[in-house]
């Protein structure tokens, strides 16, 4: 089967987007991780899919597979990387769009600078719906919110990582570092993204508190390993810091890739919206052959 693509990145987390607006092309789990092999496939964190609206009210439905093959809930790099495609290829007149994604519904917005601003909607707190069992765990708090002390084997015994857990449409585990530069995250990414308090896994994330204004970030992504920038993740880790009391409202996050910007309003309250602004830009285009593979 032969189809066309586009290579695009956002921050340096980079994508395949497939315009299945007109027909689905049916990929397997195996389809999808050849596309995101480096070596014999196009290469990238994630495989994002254009298709149609499936309900009035919204104007796409915008699907997402990891490097692995599995279908996962959100992205926001992707989001953003997303509007931008369709907004280039015609596919809409309009800067801002409505798109559903597997756990809800996103406003994604073409900004006049070229960057793209991602309502990534409220932050999800209660524990069966980011989904995390503490099994037992006893929290302690920093600041007016809790971290959760994560067991994990290491080196014959048991190290404990504080964890700030919530979902921003997809599960995420914040771990505040003093260098991010020195954190462990090629080592304790893989145990904390797999730890059995995840049920469906969990997003790392190594945050470092810069100032009030400004963080930096590494993130190992459930299904990828660590990527060069997590919007998600940018936007668990400002909000847990805001939760914390370490961060204002508005935060510049470094991360490899690129710098975001994440916005939330808490005066508002716990139910306002993660605003995230940052950069989406084409790379390439091409068409692939891709097997049969089951």
């Amino acid at each position: 089967m032969r189809i066309p693509f586009t290579k695009m990145q956002g921050a340096g987390n980079d994508f395949v987007v497939l315009d299945e607006t007109q027909r689905l092309y049916g990929l397997t789990p195996a389809q999808y991780r050849f596309l995101a092999d480096r070596h014999f496939g196009v290469g990238a964190d994630q495989i994002l899919s254009v298709r149609p609206a499936p309900h009035p009210g919204v104007d796409f439905a915008y699907v997402i597979h990891n490097a692995d093959g599995a279908e996962v809930e959100n992205c926001g790099n992707g989001a953003r990387c997303f509007v931008r495609y369709v907004h280039d290829r015609g596919l809409v007149d309009r800067r801002q769009v409505r798109v559903q994604v597997h756990g809800g519904e996103m406003t994604l917005r073409l900004d006049d600078d070229g960057r793209v601003t991602v309502d990534m909607g409220p932050p999800v707190f209660e524990l069966p719906r980011i989904p995390f069992e503490p099994q037992g765990l006893t929290p302690r708090f920093a600041g007016s919110w809790e971290v959760w002390p994560l067991p994990l084997a290491w080196m014959g015994g048991t190290a404990e990582v504080p964890v700030s857990v919530l979902s921003m449409g997809n599960p995420h585990a914040v771990w505040r570092v003093d260098d991010v530069a020195a954190a462990p995250v090629a080592d304790w990414g893989p145990l904390i993204e797999r730890h059995a308090c995840f049920p469906r896994r969990v997003n790392a994330g190594f945050v470092q508190v810069v100032d009030r204004r400004t963080a930096q970030l590494r993130v190992f992504e459930r299904g990828v390993g660590e990527t060069l920038a997590c919007g998600t993740g940018a936007c668990a880790a400002v909000v847990a810091g805001i939760r914390h009391g370490w961060f204002d409202e508005r935060v510049e996050v470094h991360l490899p890739g690129g710098i975001l910007t994440i916005a939330w309003a808490i005066s508002q309250g716990l139910q306002a919206p993660v605003l995230m602004t940052g950069p989406a830009e084409p790379v390439f285009e091409g068409v692939i052959d891709v097997p049969d593979m089951t």
